[in-house]
């Protein structure tokens, strides 16, 4: 087959979850003999037209220019162009700015779409972009051939709220191989399970406040590692709050060896995520033997199962920290490390994706 992918700012990643996805299992279904085409910025810092076997499409893409506008134009330069390439298939990952132009999309191929989180439902959003996520998740539904929802909870969402059946197709995550621990753990001046970490975008419904509000009222001398972009206006707001000794906001981080080693020995990982599917942190905080609490809500209850610690208050948080010995901890995390290896590898990932496009194309 020949695939395209749309929904990314491009490969090699160097921003987010579907970027990664796109650059890993397009490098599975090449070695399966099938031909991929991912559609990249033109700001993006590589330049290669072809990059491990996959042939990289340069869009302009205005947002530097534009800002968030941008995105909108970048996305129909890429339908567009799509028209002209003979795909067997389009998969477009995320609607959000793409769905507008959804009249455009070329005919001949099929039209597999990831449904990514309930965009919608942040908080971020005015009520006005609110409606306009819902209205560009409804033109996503109706102009597919084929749903993919990368969690449960999507897959119920989408069956209750438009009475359509979808593909349930994880995210994927890979066992990591950890190398210079000790000097890594010290770089941050924490001990092995004696630091807690939090790692997310600084978003309200990331619960950041309320997980911080919980570890403050807890007073325990454990150090907590928040990691995430404060430049924003609630990053700045928590930065402002949170002037407490015990928690370091140290900004992004991006190196993945540093991150794996931090998630391996920490306390306790906190995931408050509370929006979007299969959110890749979470993944990788399992792959990497974190012992995670999480927000209680359906799409990290399908993942973690009773191996998660939930919480759904500060009063939940604060009990978390004055537990001083999860004395299952081992037990908990081997057996959510074993469910990367058999649920959430990347190859069952880029199989089950070919076996959907492979069904979708006998349907059409």
């Amino acid at each position: 087959m020949k695939i395209g992918i749309l929904g990314t700012r491009g490969i090699p990643n160097r921003y987010g979850g579907f970027e990664q996805f796109a650059e890993i299992v397009s490098q599975y279904w090449i070695g399966m003999g099938h031909e991929v085409w991912v559609y990249c910025g033109h700001k993006h810092e590589s330049n290669e037209l072809i990059y491990k076997g996959i042939n990289r499409i340069s869009i302009f893409d205005p947002e530097y220019i534009l800002g968030t506008a941008g995105q909108f134009f970048y996305d129909l330069g890429c339908i567009v162009d799509a028209r002209k390439r003979n795909f067997d298939v389009l998969l477009q990952l995320g609607y959000t700015s793409s769905s507008v132009w959804h009249r455009l999309l070329p005919k001949k191929p099929l039209i597999i779409t990831n449904m990514d989180g309930l965009e919608w439902r942040r908080t971020k959003f005015s009520t006005k972009v609110q409606a306009f996520l819902k209205r560009a998740e409804s033109w996503a539904v109706h102009s597919s051939d084929l749903l993919v929802a990368d969690s449960v909870g999507i897959q119920q969402y989408l069956k209750e709220k438009y009475a359509i059946e979808s593909t349930f197709i994880a995210y994927g995550a890979e066992i990591p191989e950890l190398v210079e621990t000790e000097s890594v753990l010290a770089s941050y001046q924490v001990s092995t399970f004696d630091y807690n970490l939090l790692i997310a975008r600084m978003e309200p419904e990331n619960n950041i406040e309320m997980i911080l509000d919980g570890i403050v009222e807890a007073n325990q001398k454990r150090p907590s590692l928040v990691i995430g972009n404060v430049s924003t206006p609630f990053g700045k707001y928590l930065c402002e709050k949170f002037k407490n000794p015990s928690i370091r906001f140290l900004g992004g981080l991006y190196d993945k060896n540093q991150l794996d080693i931090l998630r391996k020995y920490c306390f306790l990982y906190y995931h408050g995520h509370s929006v979007g599917g299969t959110n890749p942190s979470l993944l990788e905080a399992m792959a990497s033997e974190s012992l995670i609490c999480a927000h209680q809500n359906v799409f990290n209850q399908s993942i973690l199962g009773s191996d998660g610690l939930y919480f759904s208050s500060i009063d939940d948080v604060k009990k978390s920290q004055q537990n001083p010995n999860y004395e299952d901890r081992f037990e908990r995390t081997l057996r959510l490390k074993k469910r990367i290896e058999t649920d959430y590898s990347w190859e069952k990932i880029a199989n089950d994706y070919l076996t959907c496009f492979q069904y979708a194309r006998k349907a059409k």
